[in-house]
């Protein structure tokens, strides 16, 4: 299709597609692919429509299950040809657009995962988990720039930025590929890398799944050892005393070391130590990618604010065997400090056994993310020095906290999609929407946290 065609096709918002025409559809891609094609009332439509997320309910069409490269440049193929909406879902984490009415292409079968020991390279599929990656790579002495969690999709966290307990020693995760093959809106595949469409690979590595299909994505791997870190729990009473201590603390902080402060009510359960179930605590997370003693002399100020701990969870262990776990952020600002009138709010948002606030987390930033190479990617907010994620909400909270953000978030993040702009630098943000432009004119690639593309209305963001 060429690109004059790719700008005259215009794309239906209500999307309204007759049984016989989506019966065409489907019919025509299950004699092209290998996947299975589920219809509505079909055996494992249901399962394979939704996401993770319960807040958003997608209805399709049809659900295409890819299995390699040519599967998803026919489903994208025929999606343009009829004019049907289209999504792309793989485990389903960073899902919060429904794809209603068109084709959603799940990818989750396509979950190779190769590694390359001499050069430290991984390639992944975009069905890939975390924890297949973690296991294929510790073999070699080798780790992922991964999230907190294994169970995460490698691609969709990569290609929106991606932070991870090892991100202020080596950087975003987005920071570290160095190649990308996709299909474009025009259905061809192609091979982004620093000498190959450049411009497309700049923006994928933090522009999210503005620019195509990832079909495979390659990036670095680390040479660690072992690390020592976990979670330890303290009484909640010193909560404004142990944050003060941390925006301190934080300035010298090595960046060896990944911190966060938490104000969290532990959940009840036979698993939980006596001493925390059902209590509100302090609860500091750290990961330290060198020794013990090392990181128990520069986390001895914080212990120190935090006063006599609870659970300590601190150990050396492998990188494999870190489970750190995350916030869900219902509420995301970035600050570029902690004053006072944060922390109160913060502790008092927190306080008490009745607060529809289950947890707080102040993440500290910088470090690596903070140090870009020259030709990084469009990944975030890089001067921020420190993250506030709160889970839940009370009356005027958000209100309250948002005048002490610096008005910025992190795709990864995001649950809200008319945010997307506030994640990245104006500068970053219009140079997205002219590679957006010259990649995806018609803004094919709309299910999803949007870009527009340059010169279209920004309202067509969740159309």
């Amino acid at each position: 299709m060429s690109q004059q065609g790719l700008e005259r096709q215009s794309y239906r918002t209500d999307f309204p597609i007759s049984d016989s025409a989506r019966d065409a559809v489907a019919r025509r891609l299950s004699g092209a692919i290998r996947g299975a094609v589920h219809l509505p009332g079909d055996h494992g439509y249901d399962e394979q429509r939704r996401p993770l997320s319960a807040a958003i309910d997608p209805r399709p069409s049809m659900v295409v299950e890819a299995v390699g490269s040519a599967d998803v440049q026919a489903a994208v193929v025929a999606a343009r040809e009829y004019c049907l909406p289209f999504g792309v879902q793989a485990t389903g984490h960073g899902t919060h657009v429904p794809s209603d009415g068109g084709i959603l292409l799940k990818t989750a079968g396509m979950a190779s995962v190769l590694v390359d020991p001499d050069r430290a390279i991984a390639r992944v599929g975009p069905g890939a988990r975390w924890s297949q990656v973690i296991a294929a790579a510790a073999p070699f002495g080798l780790v992922p720039l991964s999230g907190s969690a294994p169970s995460v999709g490698v691609t969709g966290f990569t290609l929106g930025g991606g932070v991870g307990w090892l991100s202020r020693k080596y950087g975003f995760a987005a920071d570290s590929v160095v190649r990308a093959e996709l299909v474009t809106a025009e259905g061809r595949l192609v091979t982004a890398s620093a000498d190959r469409h450049a411009d497309l690979f700049w923006a994928l590595r933090g522009g999210g799944a503005n620019f195509g299909v990832v079909t495979a994505l390659e990036f670095r791997l680390y040479p660690l050892a072992h690390v020592y870190g976990g979670v330890s729990y303290f009484a909640a009473d010193r909560a404004a005393e142990t944050i003060q201590r941390y925006r301190e603390w934080a300035t010298d902080a090595p960046d060896d070391l990944s911190t966060a402060v938490l104000l969290t009510r532990v959940p009840e359960g036979a698993e939980i130590p006596e001493k925390l179930r059902g209590r509100r605590a302090v609860a500091i997370k750290a990961l330290y990618a060198g020794e013990a003693g090392d990181a128990e002399r520069h986390l001895a100020p914080l212990r120190a604010a935090a006063g006599p701990v609870l659970v300590d969870g601190y150990r050396s262990m492998t990188y494999s065997q870190a489970a750190m776990g995350g916030t869900p952020a219902r509420y995301l600002d970035l600050l570029d400090e902690l004053p006072d009138a944060l922390i109160d709010l913060t502790v008092g948002a927190a306080a008490g056994d009745d607060s529809p606030v289950p947890t707080v987390e102040i993440r500290h930033w910088s470090g690596a993310m903070g140090c870009p190479a020259e030709d990084a990617g469009p990944t975030g907010h890089r001067a921020s020095p420190f993250s506030l994620i709160v889970d839940g909400a009370s009356p005027g909270l958000a209100e309250a906290l948002r005048p002490h953000g610096n008005g910025g978030s992190f795709l990864n993040f995001l649950s809200d999609p008319a945010r997307t702009e506030t994640a990245y630098t104006a500068h970053n943000y219009r140079l997205l929407r002219e590679v957006k432009k010259a990649y995806d004119p018609d803004n094919f690639f709309r299910i999803n946290h949007n870009i527009p593309p340059a010169g279209r209305p920004e309202v067509e963001a969740v159309g």
